[in-house]
């Protein structure tokens, strides 16, 4: 699935803040939300559309009927043992006693109303910045592409194939390196394997602390054997360059 594209990450948003993405879907949107600036923004979009709706209701409170048939549900043994004609018994463990779970329920509810105003009063999330990584003439390369997209504030980038397949042998692998701009001199520096077929998420800890500081003018890919290179340099063809132009 292609979370850059708006209407994907908007559908996936929506859900997520209404509360209707649910289990194995909504922890995976959460773990994707550091690396992909387009969801982390949808969020926040539909954040601010929806909290002013919350707010302008008035809270009403259950009727007692709705309290006991909860209770019912949890604890049948207990309501049975307190219904009219039943023989009188020791009270019940504080942790099946309604009105504890009462006001635990009242502090959650508190503390996800402060924590979706603390949320949207965060500055809105800097534009990624977007470079196409072209295929070389004459490497396997030629004719695909690849899209990195490096998010604005540079804590997260998410590499991306497009356009085509890569024909690599088993033994082989891509590896991605950060070019230093000429007048600094020096040597690429490896940002480690990714993925030939899918997206690939580099955290923080794997890309250059000068990213976004003039410290890279390039992004280039090369084919390398399992692991990565074993030198510290590219040993393969570089099949992907593309400049980075801030």
């Amino acid at each position: 699935m292609d979370y850059a594209r708006n209407d994907i990450a908007e559908a996936l948003a929506a859900q997520y803040v209404a509360g209707t993405l649910r289990h194995g879907a909504r922890r995976r949107l959460e773990a994707l939300l550091p690396g992909h600036p387009v969801l982390r923004g949808a969020v926040h979009d539909w954040q601010e559309r929806l909290l002013p709706l919350a707010a302008s209701i008035a809270p009403v409170a259950p009727p007692p009927r709705v309290w006991r048939a909860i209770e019912r549900r949890l604890w049948a043994e207990a309501a049975t043992a307190a219904s009219p004609g039943a023989s009188a018994s020791s009270p019940p463990p504080w942790w099946q006693r309604l009105a504890l779970w009462r006001g635990l329920s009242g502090l959650a509810t508190a503390a996800v109303l402060v924590l979706t105003v603390a949320l949207l009063r965060a500055p809105p999330a800097l534009p990624p910045i977007v470079v196409v990584l072209e295929g070389q003439a004459g490497t396997p390369g030629a004719g695909a592409a690849f899209v990195a997209s490096v998010s604005g504030d540079g804590q997260a980038m998410v590499m991306q194939p497009v356009s085509a397949t890569l024909p690599l042998r088993p033994d082989r692998v891509l590896e991605l390196w950060s070019v230093p701009p000429p007048s600094a001199g020096g040597a690429p520096k490896s940002l480690g394997v990714i993925s030939a077929s899918g997206a690939t998420v580099l955290p923080r800890s794997r890309l250059p602390a000068n990213l976004l500081a003039g410290g890279t003018a390039a992004l280039a890919v090369s084919v390398e054997p399992p692991g990565g290179s074993p030198t510290g340099a590219p040993t393969g063809p570089v099949v992907f360059a593309g400049q980075l132009r801030l």
